[in-house]
């Protein structure tokens, strides 16, 4: 089987100049490395707080790169650069609210100011996208929350089968499969 290619963007102005190092991108990557046993590989990119570049990295990643999941990290703050959910959003056939609802209602256990995130996800043809918060922890706890659904959702339309470990966590199998 051959390697999965999964996409990996990190949104930041600062991380995208070289200001500071891009820590986002490689939570998202010890995260993924930990709950799936497919073979995978990550399609990487480090776009600025910018909406052309943001839509444009996502539409590459699912168009031409045939990531079946694509995760996001940063700009998803109530802050005027924050415009990852809108390039999302602009680039996605149809939105999938609950899994921004269930990664506030996860990281408000953590954090009263998580009520300001504004992840969410969609799909773009056989590509899942799903918007992180920026912080490593937080990233850590939305896609541990998330991830039971996203291999069902990628089988629902029509991407390959992400298998993960069942000690990390137990996948949404519909009756039958």
């Amino acid at each position: 089987m051959d390697a999965v290619p999964i996409g990996v963007v990190t949104v930041s102005d600062r991380a995208s100049r070289g200001i500071y190092e891009d820590k986002g991108g490689p939570a998202i990557e010890a995260v993924l490395g930990r709950i799936l046993t497919t073979p995978w590989h990550a399609k990487r990119r480090l776009v600025a707080d910018e909406r052309p570049a943001i839509e444009a990295a996502l539409r590459e990643l699912a168009d031409d790169e045939g990531c079946p999941l694509i995760v996001t990290t940063g700009g998803t703050g109530p802050a005027p650069r924050d415009v990852t959910p809108e390039a999302t959003e602009a680039v996605c056939e149809r939105m999938l609210p609950g899994f921004g609802e269930l990664m506030r209602a996860v990281s408000l256990r953590v954090v009263p100011t998580a009520i300001l995130s504004r992840q969410t996800a969609g799909t773009r043809g056989r590509s899942l996208i799903v918007n992180l918060p920026g912080k490593p922890s937080a990233i850590s706890d939305c896609l541990d929350a998330v991830f039971p659904a996203i291999p069902y959702c990628i089988d629902l339309i029509g991407g390959p089968r992400l298998e993960t470990d069942p000690a990390v966590c137990v996948a949404f199998r519909p009756k039958g499969s």
